[in-house]
């Protein structure tokens, strides 16, 4: 994979999880205790997360994934290759583990990210974490627990059934005996295979299913925790990357000399690649702007040609009565992480060693590889709890960056980005045009749908509403920016859409908007959603002057939102919410505290989108590449929010991280149309409110 090129994380083809190491080599790792794995008899032995040759012969051992280790003084490891960006999956994985081990949270330590590690993972991405490694990780605690009960049942020469496990311990509650996890375990080295074995349903577990707070709290509120861009190493230097004039420019000649004459700067030339490592920034920073360098640009289109661009052919009109016919777009938007990329490389006998904050750390351990052509058991990649990334955060580019300057010098390289080249240099939410088509009957009932994306992408595509006819494309096109994922990715464009283009059907069938998607709609769990947001909301009761009500739902990643908005339509035409009501449901909640922040984060997050984000570009070029020129939510464009949780413990977890995205720009679309009869059918709608 190009590590320039991003992809679209949506599906993958590749195995969720490699194994590497075998027993011996784990056992001697981690030392005496309790192994909990899994095994895969007949497999050849893989490299490094990669398909490596088996040695062949009876003596090829089984691979090997290591997901907990109990060792002999009870302390309780967790290893798994997801990583924590913000949205505190570190503590809900904790707290499945501590279920099934009926053990606290605090006695759990997770190992997130390492590539040396931890058992192969795609990457961080998709609302995938919960529903599929949580699960994983339970059985590992529940294959750990039955083996700890086994070993004290043969010790005491009676039945495990009767046997109790609770705060670290195996307990007999007959004859009072209690006994450690590390009792049970020292001086042996025990491996137990991941089963098929029960773990603790929902509506049974104790710690799960519980509000918590974040379990490094104290680390992060106190600047003890080290982000990527806080990773130091001895001798380290400081690295710059010369950027080109605009995108896709070539270079024609460069003049480093003036550069390589700077005490302790290192100039790397390597094609189109060009940067210095310094003892200091400050350094850094003035050895770059002594290179000169000619490039040779192309002419490019403009963001003000994005419908054009991404969809050649007249606009949609509006059509008046139960057929319609509408075109929305949606503008490239950045991701806008609180903290830019950030690597640090350090080269060690041909090996290399990588602290970078990205969503995959295997990916980058590959592009790694790829690039300085190594075997994959020379990159160990390293991923420290980061400054969120929101789907920002899938390539290695600046690992690469980091470990180019770092072979060159000698010394370990640490690159940051500044915030102008991670609006710049990064990768997009994709612009978009959709064009929709629809009829309704006289009943309210909607009878044809036609349902076309250009670029954006086709997740949330699909229409969760009864249509006897419909036909549904996405079509493919030539970007004008470096696109990729983005937190909900393209459902929030298809669910803008659809949801608008819903309120325009139900003011043309002459219906209330919540009535006529009840009418609609057969989902009931989508259902379910919709009318709690409405109730808590007060959906129908009266409004002051100047306030419009909206509402939008939708379905993605096996979660279900409904969201209210209220809003202001101000006399100077600025736009201002002032409620906001999300219904959301995803399965069995896991944390209640940590899923509402994550609902309201997401609604915070799709207010930039929806009123004011947008990338503007012309030649090649970003022309709006800094916070003074970009416009994000602000603490004053919070409106009062409130959240409605339905727990479904009958129903498997799933994710909760993109889907309440989806809704808030539809809802706000809707009311700004209650409160001044303007429709707007384009991201953003108030791109000028100050």
């Amino acid at each position: 994979m190009n590590p320039y090129e991003p992809e679209r994380y949506e599906l993958s083809a590749e195995p969720m999880w490699r194994f590497a190491p075998d027993r011996r080599e784990f056992l001697r790792l981690l030392g005496g205790g309790i192994l909990v794995s899994v095994t895969l008899p007949g497999v050849e032995a893989q490299e490094s997360g990669g398909r490596g040759q088996g040695r062949g012969g009876s003596d090829v051992p089984q691979t090997l994934g290591a997901w907990l280790h109990i060792d002999e003084n009870g302390a309780i490891t967790v290893y798994t290759g997801k990583v924590e960006m913000g949205q505190n999956i570190r503590t809900s994985l904790a707290q499945a583990v501590a279920d099934e081990l009926r053990s606290a949270v605090s006695s759990i330590r997770m190992v997130m990210g390492d590539t040396d590690l931890t058992p192969f993972d795609m990457g961080t991405f998709g609302s995938m974490s919960t529903p599929r490694m949580a699960p994983q990780l339970r059985k590992a605690g529940a294959a750990a627990r039955e083996l700890l009960r086994n070993l004290a049942a043969r010790q005491w020469q009676m039945k495990a059934d009767s046997l109790v496990v609770s705060d670290g311990r195996v307990n007999d509650t007959g004859s009072g005996r209690s006994i450690g996890f590390g009792e049970l375990t020292r001086g042996q080295n025990l491996v137990e295979t991941i089963g098929n074995g029960a773990v603790t349903p929902p509506t049974e577990w104790k710690i799960a299913g519980q509000p918590l707070g974040k379990v490094n709290v104290i680390d992060i509120v106190t600047g003890k925790h080290e982000y990527p861009s806080d990773i130091r190493r001895p001798g380290m230097l400081y690295g710059k990357i010369l950027r080109p004039e605009a995108f896709g420019a070539t270079l024609v000649s460069v003049d480093t000399r003036a550069a390589e004459t700077m005490p302790g700067v290192v100039v790397v030339h390597d094609g189109d690649f060009v940067g210095v490592a310094a003892p200091s920034e400050a350094i850094a920073k003035r050895a770059l702007a002594a290179i000169r360098a000619e490039w040779k640009t192309t002419p490019q289109p403009s963001s003000k040609d994005l419908v054009s661009v991404l969809r050649p052919g007249a606009p949609v009109t509006a059509e008046q009565g139960r057929t319609l016919r509408a075109t929305y777009t949606v503008a490239y938007i950045a991701h806008t992480p609180l903290e830019p990329r950030a690597a640090v490389a350090e080269w060690s006998e041909g090996k290399l060693t990588v602290w970078t904050g990205t969503q995959r750390p295997f990916g980058v351990k590959q592009e790694l590889a790829q690039a300085f052509h190594l075997s994959e058991d020379k990159v160990h990649v390293m991923m420290p709890d980061a400054g969120s990334g929101y789907g920002g955060k899938h390539t290695g580019e600046t690992a690469v960056e980091a470990a180019r300057l770092a072979k060159a010098a000698g010394k370990p390289v640490k690159v940051i980005w500044t915030r102008e080249e991670e609006f710049t240099w990064a990768y997009f939410r994709p612009g978009g045009v959709i064009d929709v088509a629809s009829a309704v009957n006289k009943d309210g009932r909607i009878t044809d749908w036609e349902f076309h994306n250009y670029n954006s992408g086709n997740a949330g595509i699909q229409t969760p509403y009864a249509v006897a006819n419909h036909k549904i494309e996405f079509h493919e096109v030539n970007s004008p920016l470096r696109q990729g994922s983005y937190r909900g990715l393209a459902a929030t464009a298809n669910h803008f859409a659809r949801e608008v283009h819903m309120d325009e059907l139900a003011h043309a069938a002459g219906l209330n908007p919540l009535e006529f998607r009840r009418r609609n709609l057969k989902n009931e769990r989508l259902l379910a959603v919709l009318n709690a947001a409405a109730e808590r909301f007060g959906w129908g009761h009266e409004k002051a002057a100047g306030r419009g009500h909206g509402l939008a739902c939708g379905v993605e990643k096996g979660g279900y939102i409904a969201t209210s908005v209220e809003l202001a339509a101000e006399p100077d035409g600025r736009i201002r919410v002032v409620r906001l009501v999300s219904a959301f449901e995803c399965g069995a909640i896991v944390n209640p505290n940590g899923l509402r922040n994550q609902v309201e984060g997401a609604a915070i997050m799709g207010l930039g989108g929806a009123l004011f984000e947008a990338i503007e570009f012309a030649d090649g070029k970003i022309l709006n590449p800094r916070l003074s020129l970009y416009r994000v939510p602000r603490f004053t464009d919070v409106p009062a929010i409130d959240i409605v949780l339905l727990d479904r413990k009958d129903l498997p977890s799933a994710g909760a991280g993109e889907t309440p995205i989806v809704a808030v720009a539809p809802a706000i679309s809707n009311a700004i149309f209650d409160a001044a009869g303007t429709r707007h059918r384009s991201m953003p709608m108030a791109p000028n409110n100050s």
